[in-house]
Formats: C-alpha cells, structure tokens, sequence
C-alpha cells in the first residue's frame, strides 16, 4: 500500500527520498557504514539495513508465482520451473522486472549467478528503463554488481531519466567497479 500510495514517482526517486529523510532524522547516519554483526547489518537506528523498497506479505502457497519464489530465493523451485519450460527465465512482471532484477534486488547472490547460467539476459531492462546492475548498484551489493560485469552487464545503459547503474549508488567500491567497466565504452 505504501508504495503504491507514491504514485509515478521512480524507484530510483523513492530510493534518493528515502535516504534524505534518513538522514533527516539521523544526521550521524552514513549509509556507507554499517556495523556488522555476524551476517546482520545494523544502522544507527539499531534496526537492519533493508536492500529492497518492496514490503512483504505472507502469500499463500498456492497463490504464489515464480516471482514469490524468486524474492524467497527459493533456487530449487526457481531452477526447476526454468529447466522444465513451465517459466522462461526473462519472465516479466507487471512493472517489466525480470527474475534476475528481484534476484539483484534481494541480495540473492546464487540465484543470480543460477539465473545468469540459465541464459537471463543480463542487460534486460524494466519498465523504467533500469537494468539488473541498476538495482545491484543501489542496494549496494558490491559481488553481485562484479558478477553482473563479469556475465557482460553494460554499464553503459541508462535509465529512462537518463541515470547510469553508477548513479544509483554512494558506495565508492561499486562507482569504482562500474567505472573500470565503463571506461573506453561512453
């Protein structure tokens, strides 16, 4: 409900709006820095860091699709609906969002890297014109932006307002990634 209640405005304008009030409300906070503990990353704010601007609901399994699956990481079930041709791997949904862009959104390493090998296409874009290594980029997974490169992701797609996989991102490491990749390309 909450985003839809945003209306047009782009997952890369919510995500830049969020982080304002972030650090509105906590001016210390540098989404840059996280304090680890084991695999849990925590702000400031005590709470964990959240890779995606989607909420989840409880979905029933017989009303789940291959996308439930895909933000599960289910990869068995993912795998085997792609093998048996019950699912092309470059389904989209409603918003054009492959399986490979929710997979670069949750942080999903092997199922990207499943996807990838099953013949996802690496620089497919959604609805707003954002690539796979856009969403990577902005989450802030460093290893899954490298793979996404190493599998031919172009850095060099922009996005429907104009805005490289670079952009999308703070996190200097992965602006440097994308940068060696896109040198001698622009």
């Amino acid at each position: 409900e909450a985003w839809k209640a945003l209306g047009d405005i782009s997952p890369h304008q919510a995500m830049q709006e969020y982080v304002a009030t972030v650090k509105k409300l906590d001016p210390s906070w540098n989404p840059q820095t996280t304090e680890k503990r084991g695999k849990e990353s925590k702000t400031a704010f005590g709470g964990p860091v959240v890779s995606s601007l989607y909420q989840e609901e409880t979905i029933r399994e017989e009303d789940k699709n291959i996308f439930d699956y895909c933000r599960e990481n289910n990869i068995d079930y993912v795998t085997k609906a792609i093998r048996s041709k019950k699912v092309d791997v470059n389904v989209t949904d409603e918003e054009g969002r492959a399986l490979l862009h929710w997979a670069c959104d949750r942080g999903h390493k092997e199922l990207v890297s499943v996807l990838l090998q099953l013949a996802a296409d690496v620089n497919s874009q959604d609805g707003e014109g954002q690539t796979a290594l856009h969403y990577a980029a902005a989450c802030e997974f460093l290893d899954i932006v490298e793979l996404l490169l190493k599998s031919g992701a172009d850095p060099t797609l922009r996005d429907q307002e104009g805005c490289l996989p670079e952009e999308a991102t703070d996190c200097k490491a992965i602006t440097s990634a994308l940068r060696q990749h896109t040198a001698g390309k622009t």
